[in-house]
């Protein structure tokens, strides 16, 4: 182990001042790998000026690193965050560097890792610190068949983490800790510049408790209509899997899985969708699943809660009509 690297650094992603859940996560967990090294604890930010930083000490964090500048926001993200935080990497020398497996962090981590020279696991589902003070970064591998345990070699040890893998940490406003303002640096040699930045889908599936996703059982993308009504009659968001992302019927904010996004939320309905590795890997840990689907041996059925073997067409209406007579009794 190279005894000048020490301290626990957390990358806090961020848009438009606002920390994104998988950063308090990440404290928690990072808080914890601290205590056990007894070493600091500590945040990088780049991001806009006025931010309320102290938040990130109340929820763990001892020195928070915040990088920003007026030209900072105008240029490619991942290459410019990248370029400061690698800067600052350089001079702290933090001995373990956490980022949140969103589609951000897993552009951005990779780019720093290929910057420092070091190795990096992606997509974690634990950490822990061995007998000899490194870093231990547990994965699912295999379709989640077996957990992989990976040492780095070398310094800085470098993981994504998914998100909602840990409980945020606990907000603590009698924590004191150091905010440090860093001018951010601009890329010397852009390859890429920003011309406008255009308004998407922000849409962040992750926080809702009812989640109804639908499979290649539907027809065509009109049929999104069936689940984004019973979506709405609960109170809930739209999922999709990834075949029909593919297929353009629902946009990649949407898309539930491996490659998609990671949900946990307390109802998941899976509508005509048959169950495959990549699209349980997002959903499996979910409160209740309920799996709608006209072939009896899918796969889907094996972790579903509630199964119905059935057509969507004829499940989905009913389901839907059952919701709002619910709600009129409950007016009633």
């Amino acid at each position: 182990m190279i005894k000048d690297y020490s301290g626990v650094m957390v990358y806090a992603e961020q848009k438009n001042g606002k920390v994104h859940p998988v950063t308090y996560e990440l404290l928690n967990k990072g808080g914890e790998l601290a205590k056990t090294l007894g070493v600091p604890l500590m945040v990088v930010v780049p991001g806009p000026k006025g931010m309320n930083l102290k938040d990130l000490i109340y929820h763990g964090a001892d020195k928070v690193y915040h990088v920003s500048s007026d030209e900072l926001f105008n240029m490619p993200e991942e290459c410019v965050f990248a370029e400061n935080i690698n800067k600052l990497i350089q001079e702290v020398k933090p001995e373990i560097c956490l980022f949140g497996a969103t589609t951000f962090g897993r552009s951005l981590a990779p780019r720093i890792a290929a910057a420092q020279g070091c190795g990096m696991t992606a997509d974690c589902t634990d950490l822990q610190i061995d007998s000899d003070g490194l870093l231990i970064q547990i994965r699912p591998a295999f379709s989640e068949n077996i957990f992989a345990h990976i040492k780095s070699r070398t310094q800085p040890q470098m993981s994504t983490v998914r998100y909602k893998e840990f409980d945020p940490s606990i907000r603590d406003e009698s924590r004191s800790g150091e905010i440090i303002e860093i001018e951010g640096v601009a890329l010397k040699n852009p390859q890429v510049k920003v011309l406008e930045k255009l308004i998407t889908d922000d849409f962040d599936i992750t926080g809702y408790k009812v989640i109804v996703s639908g499979g290649k059982g539907l027809k065509n993308p009109d049929d999104m209509r069936l689940i984004e009504e019973l979506a709405n009659e609960l109170g809930g968001a739209v999922g999709a899997s990834r075949a029909i992302v593919d297929e353009g019927y629902a946009t990649k904010p949407h898309q539930v899985g491996y490659s998609g996004n990671r949900v946990k939320p307390d109802l998941y309905i899976a509508a005509g969708i048959s169950g495959a590795p990549q699209h349980l890997a997002g959903m499996k840990d979910a409160g209740i699943i309920v799996a709608i689907n006209s072939d009896p041996s899918a796969p889907i059925f094996n972790i579903a809660d509630i199964g119905i073997v059935g057509d969507l067409y004829e499940v989905i209406p009913y389901l839907i009509q059952s919701a709002k007579e619910a709600k009129i009794k409950k007016l009633g």
